[in-house]
């Protein structure tokens, strides 16, 4: 029997077999004790203190839509297929969309009726040597949100990243990472000068307020920008180390909310099921520390570190014993959150109304059944712009009718170039009977 073979009929052969138990163990002692930690964060709520738990009625549910504010959601993604023969496909995208009122709000001058949001995709996404990952990166700054960036920070490109255009491009991940980073950033930009964007508006974006990918200086200077014209920038993430580090006090703070304090509080709803409780909270610095350990994401402040945010754990909704499940890592603004911040200084002041209003809001956003606890404009930009799914089967299937209608090349050619070399490889262990001359089953 082939290795393949026994793998097919035996999945736990390959895990056994390569990965020794004792590593296993070790993994499972380190999540047992970060997950076990106590951080002594009281479940009881002191609004002097928003390093405790602020605890606030759900906004209800028949009043989610009643605001004019916008509610804007950016996200990118990347992916690449790379063939036997050294030819890769490479591409990256951005976007945002738009809810107002519960309805998305049409963001591009398309006729088509289901797509309303605005997405930017590069054109150079053949890469077969080194200079066409130059032309990738040459294109990112010629888009039109990219440029007006630049225009907007002033000066020349490579004073705004913290690595030069050669290290960028040393390999495909790097490089699509890099465009999908500063084309959001851009995004972020674009969103916030739309004529119909006002003071007021939220702009939402997947993941951090932090970067590898361009200077901590730059992005401060974009925070800065959008306090001054009352738009709230927040990012909003489900993953984060800082989880696991909080997991003991957000299953207190559950406890407590669920079991102890929903009995007593004053609810304005009078139905049991709309009887939610929410809460945010300021993430401690030492909480940071441990899970940021050696990494400038720990940082309170504007310089010497990554970007411009404060980090906020929040539960915006509840899922009944799902504990953690709907608890996100929120990084809001530094500048909506401490107006006084200065270069070189943590400051420890805090516009507490700023961050209530903040939290509260985005329980407009977060009460759709699919998807309890994350702001449901995130998920749908999501699904927007996501290069995941498919991703392969699309680009190969369009390729090939391009070659074949436009190239007018030879439909076997066409087959030959798009081998798939992992599925030889599976026909191979499968059927022990196919001949060949490297055979290694």
């Amino acid at each position: 029997m082939g290795v393949f073979s026994e793998q097919l009929e035996n999945p736990g052969f390959m895990s056994r077999k390569e990965i020794p138990d004792s590593a296993i163990e070790t993994v499972a002692q380190h999540i047992n004790n970060r997950s076990n930690k106590n951080y002594g964060i009281s479940s009881v709520g002191n609004e002097a203190n928003i390093e405790t738990p602020q605890i606030f009625e759900i906004l209800p549910f028949g009043e989610i839509d009643n605001t004019e504010r916008r509610f804007y959601a950016i996200d990118g993604s990347y992916n690449s297929e790379e063939f036997y023969n050294g030819l890769a496909i490479a591409i990256y995208a951005a976007g945002y969309i738009c809810f107002q009122q519960g309805k998305q709000v049409r963001m591009n001058s398309l006729d088509d009726p289901v797509i309303l949001g605005q997405a930017y995709h590069p054109e150079n996404i053949l890469v077969t040597n080194q200079d066409h990952l130059q032309a990738i990166y040459d294109e990112l700054l010629t888009m039109k949100p990219v440029k007006r960036l630049v225009e907007f920070w002033g000066g020349k490109p490579e004073e705004f990243f913290p690595y030069d255009k050669q290290a960028i491009c040393t390999n495909l991940s790097t490089l699509l990472s890099f465009c999908q980073a500063v084309l959001e950033i851009a995004l972020i930009l674009e969103v916030a000068e739309l004529p119909e964007t006002k003071a007021g508006d939220f702009i939402l974006r997947d993941g951090t307020l932090r970067l590898l990918q361009i200077k901590q200086s730059y992005l401060v200077q974009l925070g800065k920008y959008l306090h001054e014209k009352g738009i709230k920038i927040i990012a909003v993430t489900k993953q984060s180390p800082i989880k696991m580090e909080l997991s003991y006090t957000f299953k207190q703070i559950d406890s407590y909310l669920q079991d102890e304090l929903k009995r007593k509080y004053p609810f304005v709803a009078t139905d049991p099921k709309r009887k939610k409780l929410c809460c945010w909270f300021e993430v401690p610095s030492t909480v940071l520390e441990k899970a940021y350990e050696g990494d400038m994401y720990a940082k309170k402040a504007i310089t010497g570190g990554r970007g411009f945010g404060l980090f906020m754990a929040a539960r915006l909704d509840y899922v009944e014993k799902l504990q953690n499940y709907d608890w996100v890592i929120v990084d809001v603004n530094i500048f909506d959150a401490t107006p006084g911040i200065k270069a070189g200084v943590e400051s420890k002041e805090r516009d507490r109304n700023t961050l209530a209003e903040i939290f509260k809001e985005l329980t407009r956003l977060t009460q759709e059944h699919y998807i309890l606890g994350y702001p449901y404009p995130l998920a749908e930009a999501h699904n927007f712009i996501s290069l995941k799914r498919n991703f392969k089967e699309e680009i190969i299937s369009r390729l090939k009718y391009s070659l074949y209608k436009d190239q007018r090349m030879d439909h076997v050619d066409i087959e030959n170039i798009f081998l798939d070399m992992g599925i030889l490889g599976f026909a191979y262990g499968v059927y022990p009977h196919i001949p060949s001359r490297h055979k290694a089953f």
